[in-house]
């Protein structure tokens, strides 16, 4: 006869709700576990002469409650091998056994592969005693969560949440912040200790923000959160938003919401990027939340024009943003290593490189210079072509050729102003100038848009100390001279340098 175990479950606590079949297979055991003694029906089992040996010992040997339940389906597994032939091995836990119990998962998953037959019969499940004592159909929507591990991600407001495994005060204060992401404050939870157990069974009703302010969690406690379609409650869920956005662009909608195309809010998504930069610029974080928001709002509506169209959805876009992150991180996600950002670096390209040789684009037929968008700003865009080039070897070999060349460049321009040379000519000179000038940023390690982003930011705020001080004289930048003016922006270097960080 092969090893067995059977697996059966205790109730949510109320003894009058253990069945006459699980006692007459706890009697009839050769031996009987239970995961833990902390349970009211275990003075019951004494009156039917059943003693049995618990694991609660496992507790005290592990920090963490996944390595408690590893350890008792081991435990469980080498006794069922040990034991006789006929030999009947019992475990038994609180409340159904299929329901919140991580070490009958466990030995559903192993058993098969270690010969043990296992047989797992039901039991009343705390639900069962949720469902009448907190008064809710769950056919109306319903979510049990675990309190280990629970997340604002996977909280829907429209449906009854009943959260386990709320063992104690530090887990309930857990449950609370990762709830607080959505709910206010004062949303009215329902905190219930021992359901159906007489004498023991408390249910109270409290503000969000107490439930981690009250005693008597333990093992037969949870935390019920009623259901509400009061849709302000899921204005923090990206669901909502991808909502909202497609009832703008309904027949119901915004008339001029549902106008757009691609091509006519085109140059709105260019926009809201540089508002976002800005905000990073002046490290301004309130302001820098809302305008990622309107940055998101053009993404979502460039989505939601190719859902219309049947091509793919915005979460389309975020599956093939997450299979990306995971597939380049493989020092993260996968067996590779990197010890700093340069490793990291190049794993990222060798995984870019796989990327296009699975898409039958082979290195050879991809263009040296090829994966840099063309609408770049052309400073940008001339720094990125350049760290291209250097990859292939077409660079100089230090910084003082560099500077060789700005000054040919340079001598070139000032050639063709000398010579009156047509404007579109002498142009392409300053391009050339700027080109030279940009291969500087690789050099000395700057990014050259950044930079001159500084500067400009730099010339703003002398230009406004000018005006503020003529202002005060009660004259304006047209009123003055250029003397005046050069005084002034010698005075606005030497002030701002002092009070603000913007320097030469």
């Amino acid at each position: 006869m092969s090893a067995a175990i059977t697996v059966v479950g205790l109730g949510s606590g109320n003894p009058d709700r253990l069945t006459i079949g699980i006692i007459k297979t706890m009697q009839r055991a050769s031996k009987v576990y239970v995961r833990t003694l902390s349970h009211p029906v275990m003075q019951t089992l004494k009156e039917f002469d059943i003693t049995p040996g618990s694991f609660d010992h496992v507790y005290e040997a592990h920090e963490s409650f996944p390595e408690v339940y590893e350890s008792i389906a081991t435990a469980l597994i080498r006794l069922a091998k040990a034991a006789e032939d006929g030999q009947e091995l019992v475990y038994a836990v609180p409340g159904h056994p299929m329901v919140a119990e991580a070490t009958v998962r466990l030995l559903r998953e192993r058993c098969p592969g270690e010969g043990i037959s296992l047989t797992v019969l039901g039991g009343e499940s705390f639900l069962d005693e949720a469902f009448v004592r907190l008064g809710f159909d769950p056919i109306e929507g319903f979510q049990l969560l675990d309190a280990a591990e629970l997340s604002s991600s996977v909280l829907q407001p429209k449906l009854h949440t009943l959260i386990g495994q709320v063992y104690d005060m530090f887990t309930a204060s857990e449950v609370k912040l990762a709830l607080m992401e959505l709910y206010p404050d004062e949303y009215p939870v329902i905190v219930g200790h021992a359901l159906g157990v007489d004498g023991q069974e408390e249910i109270k009703e409290i503000p969000l923000y107490e439930l981690d302010r009250i005693e008597g969690y333990g093992n037969l406690s949870l935390i019920y959160v009623p259901r509400s379609d009061d849709d302000a409650l899921r204005q923090r869920t990206f669901a909502r938003l991808h909502e909202i956005v497609g009832v703008l662009r309904s027949p119901e909608g915004c008339p001029w919401d549902r106008e757009q195309t691609h091509a006519s809010i085109r140059k709105n998504l260019i926009e809201e990027t540089y508002e976002v930069l800005e905000t990073i610029d002046e490290d301004d974080p309130e302001h820098m939340q809302e305008e990622l928001g309107d940055l998101l709002l053009q993404i979502m509506l460039h989505a939601q024009m190719e859902e219309e169209q049947g091509m793919f959805t915005v979460y389309d876009v975020i599956q093939g943003l997450n299979d990306k992150l995971i597939f380049r991180h493989p020092h993260v996600f996968g067996e590779s290593s990197a010890h700093d950002a340069e490793s990291a670096l190049q794993n990222w390209e060798q995984m870019k490189a796989e990327e296009k040789r699975r898409k039958g684009i082979s290195a050879d037929q991809a263009s040296a210079l090829g994966g840099i968008p063309r609408d770049l700003p052309a400073l940008m865009k001339a720094y990125k072509l350049q760290k291209k080039a250097a990859k292939f070897g077409f660079d100089w070999e230090d910084v003082e050729g560099v500077f060789l060349k700005i000054e040919e460049e340079l001598g070139e321009l000032r050639q063709a102003v000398a010579q009156g040379e047509p404007p579109e000519d002498t142009a392409l000179e300053l391009g050339d100038l700027l080109f030279a000038v940009s291969n500087i940023a690789r050099f000395i390690g700057a990014d050259p848009e950044e930079a001159l982003a500084r500067t400009n930011r730099k010339f703003v705020a002398r230009v406004g100390y000018m005006e503020k001080e003529l202002a005060a004289q009660g004259k304006s930048l047209q009123d003055s001279s250029l003397d005046e003016m050069e005084a002034l922006w010698q005075a606005a270097k030497s002030e701002l340098a002092q009070t603000s960080d913007i320097q030469e």
